[in-house]
């Protein structure tokens, strides 16, 4: 794909169009993306950070044409909080997953919860809605967040991935809200789908979908192997096992680094795998 500007629509297919927010980060690549779906009548999902000059940037896109609804994925800070300006500037309903505003306990800013989130219907798995030739369909993805949600649109075979399923990068999985063993399972999930393509929040759209969640899936029974390997030899405190498993990656990505092998800890801990002593964990007897 060409490089992205913010604030600049981009035509990706006859009813998809996104449009790049200012919000450049480690944990959020180029920045969060947000998606318009149809040509007439619209949905835009996840409209971004509260920033005034992506407001204005989705305002101008829209070009006055009627927003059925403003479509949720999840309620990290880079996601949501527009939601509120665009639903002033034109009248649509926040549509999507549940509000959620828990102590995340993460590293990241753009990843805290969006306390002030208020949908006007929240949507169940399977739950959809429409507009002039399009439909969303919402597809339940815990994992990063509990209240993850994708949306398929089933007329071009695509999927918006949010967070779930990045082009650049594996998402963070931070405890407490964040769960492993759920994000695994959403794995499984996307892997009985049959979608053509992902438009993630973050990254390129990703073209061969069951490939990346294949190696997704892989990398993550990587990480775990690491785990149990480092815990065979001696108890360890985490991170002591991030210093060994992270080698080389960017030191502001430590403390997330941190957090997904606390994910993986407390999912091996619920399996009876490992326990925690002190600050060390060891295999369980």
């Amino acid at each position: 794909m060409s490089e992205q500007l913010p604030g600049v629509a981009e035509q990706l297919e006859p009813l998809v169009t996104r449009i790049l927010a200012p919000n450049p980060s480690p944990f959020t690549f180029t920045g969060t993306q947000t998606h318009l779906v149809g040509t007439h009548d619209l949905a835009v999902i996840d409209p971004g950070p509260h920033d005034p000059n992506h407001v204005a940037a989705l305002i101008s896109a829209i070009a006055g044409r009627p927003v059925t609804a403003i479509v949720i994925t999840h309620t990290h800070r880079d996601h949501s909080p527009a939601s509120r300006a665009l639903k002033a500037a034109t009248g649509a309903p926040i549509i999507g997953c549940a509000p959620l505003a828990v102590d995340d306990l993460g590293p990241r800013a753009d990843a805290s919860f969006d306390g002030d989130y208020a949908p006007d219907r929240v949507l169940a798995d399977g739950e959809s809605i429409s507009g002039e030739g399009w439909t969303l369909i919402a597809v339940a993805t815990p994992g990063h967040t509990s209240n993850h949600l994708a949306f398929a649109l089933p007329e071009s075979k695509a999927l918006f991935s949010g967070d779930h399923v990045m082009g650049w990068s594996t998402t963070i999985v931070s405890p407490p809200d964040g769960d492993m063993a759920a994000y695994m399972a959403s794995l499984d999930k996307l892997m009985h789908r049959d979608d053509r393509i992902y438009y993630p929040a973050h990254g390129d759209p990703v073209e061969n979908p069951r490939r990346l969640v294949r190696g997704m899936i892989g990398h993550r029974k990587q990480r775990e192997g690491q785990i149990l390997r480092l815990l065979r030899a001696e108890p360890r405190a985490i991170p002591a096992m991030v210093e060994r498993m992270y080698v080389g990656i960017d030191p502001r990505l430590f403390p997330a680094a941190e957090r997904s092998v606390l994910a993986h800890l407390i999912d091996l801990r619920d399996r009876g795998v490992v326990s925690l002593r002190g600050d060390d964990w060891e295999m369980a007897a």
